[in-house]
């Protein structure tokens, strides 16, 4: 059997992974917070048929040998965590993060995720929780007689009540970052956790030690660029569609070989 057949059916399932990508990329580009995701490909094992530098006759050797490569395969789906573009909602529970990190939240089973979707909402507890009712890490439970809330760039939630005149400071958010934020875990729900890839979260406040700062009244929006997306996967269609001509070709070169006669 052609080396050929197997070596571009292996093209076509590394474009199928690369246009799943591409098409979940386009697919979250107005979710908050969504960070886009690149496939990275490496070559597959190759054949060597004839070693480099093999002597032939005496101070003489081969300069180049012949190998044959037996295809390709994804090797990794890398998470690009560049900065999205920013969206004013004037919402006071709303906030982004301009910079590094990631706001912490709170699972039922006790466990911490992480996430750069910053619309939190308040529950009937009065605590800051995502959409999904996961609270913020620390806990932050707003008054209900509060009038205002203030959300400072350095993450100190304060607000103002009735009958003061100085507005009452409740808390402040922790962020996390990671030395290796792509080696995060997605976990759907716009949540990551943390692997032994990332390493341990690093907790600090916002705006010291390489944290970004806090934005009010703004969402962060997905990083994906609907143009750059298109153009990948017309070239992943095309890479497709010239594996499949080889597979094409490499048939019709059987047929030959089949129909040949004494």
């Amino acid at each position: 059997m052609m080396r050929a057949l197997w070596i571009a059916a292996s093209g076509m399932n590394g474009q199928q992974y690369k246009i799943d990508t591409t098409a979940n990329n386009l697919a979250n580009v107005n979710t908050t917070g969504f960070k886009k995701s690149r496939v990275d490909f490496q070559d597959l094992l190759y054949q060597t048929v004839r070693y480099a530098g093999t002597p032939v006759t005496a101070g003489a050797q081969i300069p180049t040998g012949i190998q044959i490569g037996h295809g390709v395969r994804p090797v990794a789906t890398q998470k690009l965590f560049t900065q999205g573009t920013f969206q004013q909602t004037d919402n006071p529970l709303d906030m982004v993060i301009e910079g590094d990190g990631f706001f912490q939240v709170l699972l039922p089973d006790g466990s911490v995720r992480y996430t750069r979707d910053g619309a939190f909402k308040r529950d009937s507890e009065g605590r800051l929780v995502t959409s999904d009712g996961f609270p913020l890490e620390p806990e932050i439970i707003i008054d209900d007689d509060a009038l205002s809330v203030n959300i400072g760039a350095d993450g100190t939630v304060s607000i103002q009540v009735p009958g003061q005149d100085e507005p009452k400071e409740l808390r402040q958010i922790k962020l996390a970052r990671f030395v290796n934020p792509a080696g995060l875990k997605s976990d759907g729900r716009n949540l990551y956790s943390a692997t032994a890839a990332s390493g341990p979260p690093i907790i600090g406040e916002p705006g010291l030690d390489g944290f970004g700062n806090i934005a009010q009244g703004y969402l962060e929006m997905s990083n994906v660029q609907v143009v750059e997306e298109m153009v990948s996967m017309i070239v992943a269609q095309r890479a497709y569609e010239t594996n499949s001509k080889a597979i094409q070709a490499a048939d019709e070169m059987l047929q030959t070989a089949n129909n040949l006669r004494r």
